[in-house]
């Protein structure tokens, strides 16, 4: 909203419709949509230019004035602190989780734990029925046997074919020399001597038809692959077996128990896990900060932590890690905010995992310096500007603006000092030059 456009709405609020004329809404309506849409900010300055607006009529009513002058009341500047803080909510949890879940369709036989009792690491949590589990164990130890039994029949007869084949080889080269010794005195014909180079030929195939390692003859690779097979599936199977005993992965407290004895493992209503262990040793808060805030938040600022279990105190918490993406925040809105974690540095806190907490972060922060109300800026063409008086005659000092908070602000210019007054409520009307009646502030 540019300065032309509030003032135009802050003229329509307090002007009522011409006699004869279709009457508008009514303003309380027409103005609510439009604050609805304003920031925190705008709806500060509106707020002490009604105000204002409202005390300049009711003194014009009455009459009052000093030639035409308006009554405003002034406060002396003065300096003190200004913090920029960021509040936000969110939930309480460990800093170490584990869901535990079974893949087993087995019985639950036993649960040997319940709600807020602290488990460490290993720690059998439930027992679960052994008999199916057991039994799948067997089939696979079988099967792995088998393929043992059949690689090492088929060793013996490599080994044994391998031996054979050799053997056959040279007896049928032994043949064939002796029979190209005959043929070269002319004892026997071309037809012998090539029946066995063919025959020395074939024995030489079946030799190379073996597998070798190191010199030796070895059963064929896909026995080998068979028992691969087998073994992981024996593993797996007792990989099982000891998952029979449901445990701990983690040193924690466990928060929620989904099931009880007689259920299957693996059917857990609305897939939640059998058990929720949370670490409460140290307690961290998760929060979504916007994107707009993001840039002046880091690792290991400090952070005031509240919440209505601590019955008015506070913890402190820092903040230990940002996330290097956002995520949409939801709602049907664009802005991203990106999850942040601050650890709660209590170890004795009364805080609990699972309730929500509101932290607030000191994102910027000004010392001893200038400070005055969000509503006694005035935006000029200029720029923003600060109303003084000085002598019943309005002078606007350009300011820049600083560190702000919720409802004050840091200001910075040439012309303030001590001992001079403003107006903490300026009518947006108001220039340079103006004439005015102070009144100090009640």
């Amino acid at each position: 909203m540019t300065d032309q456009e509030f003032e135009k709405e802050l003229a329509g609020l307090m002007t009522e419709d011409a006699p004869g004329k279709k009457k508008k809404e009514k303003w309380p309506g027409r103005v609510w949509r439009r604050w609805k849409s304003w920031s925190r900010k705008k709806k500060i300055m509106v707020g002490v230019a009604v105000v204002a607006a409202t005390l300049f009529l009711v003194v014009k009513g009455k009459g009052g004035g000093n030639d035409g002058a308006i009554m405003v009341s002034t406060v002396p500047l003065s300096k003190g602190d200004v913090e920029e803080i960021l509040s936000i909510s969110g939930p309480i949890s460990g800093t170490d989780s584990a869901e535990v879940v079974s893949r087993l369709h087995a019985e639950i036989l036993e649960i040997l734990v319940k709600e807020g009792d602290k488990v460490k690491e290993g720690q059998i949590l439930a027992r679960l029925d052994p008999e199916d589990v057991q039994k799948e164990v067997e089939i696979a130890q079988n099967a792995y046997n088998l393929a043992v039994a059949e690689r090492n029949e088929a060793q013996i007869q490599a080994e044994a074919g391998y031996g054979k084949a050799l053997q056959d080889e040279q007896a049928a080269k032994r043949d064939y020399d002796r029979k190209a010794m005959l043929y070269a005195g002319g004892d026997v014909s071309l037809m012998e001597l090539e029946a066995a180079k063919d025959t020395l030929a074939e024995a030489s195939r079946q030799v190379a038809t073996f597998t070798l390692k190191n010199g030796k003859p070895v059963a064929n690779e896909s026995f080998d692959l068979r028992i691969r097979n087998a073994e992981f599936e024996l593993e797996k199977k007792r990989k099982e077996l000891e998952e029979v005993e449901v445990t701990s992965p983690i040193d924690g407290t466990v928060v929620r128990v989904n099931s009880r004895v007689g259920r299957f493992a693996d059917t857990v209503d609305a897939d939640r896990p059998l058990f929720s262990i949370d670490n409460l040793e140290k307690l961290e808060m998760r929060i979504n900060v916007s994107e707009y805030s993001i840039g002046k938040v880091k690792v290991g600022q400090k952070a005031e932590i509240s919440a209505d279990i601590l019955g008015g105190e506070t913890e402190e918490g820092v903040i230990t890690s940002i996330s290097p993406t956002g995520e949409e925040k939801g709602g049907g809105s664009t802005e991203r905010v990106i999850p942040t974690t601050i650890q709660i540095q209590n170890a004795d806190t009364k805080l609990i995992a699972g309730i929500t907490a509101r932290a607030q972060i000191v994102l910027n922060e000004s010392k001893d310096t200038w400070v005055v109300p969000m509503g006694a800026l005035v935006e000029k063409e200029n720029g923003t500007c600060l109303a003084t008086v000085e002598n019943n005659v309005v002078k606007m000092i350009p300011v820049e603006i600083g560190v702000e908070s919720d409802v004050n602000v840091e200001v910075k210019g040439e012309g303030l000092a001590e001992g001079i007054f403003y107006i903490p409520s300026p009518m947006a009307f108001l220039e340079d030059g103006m004439a005015v009646v102070t009144a100090p502030m009640q």
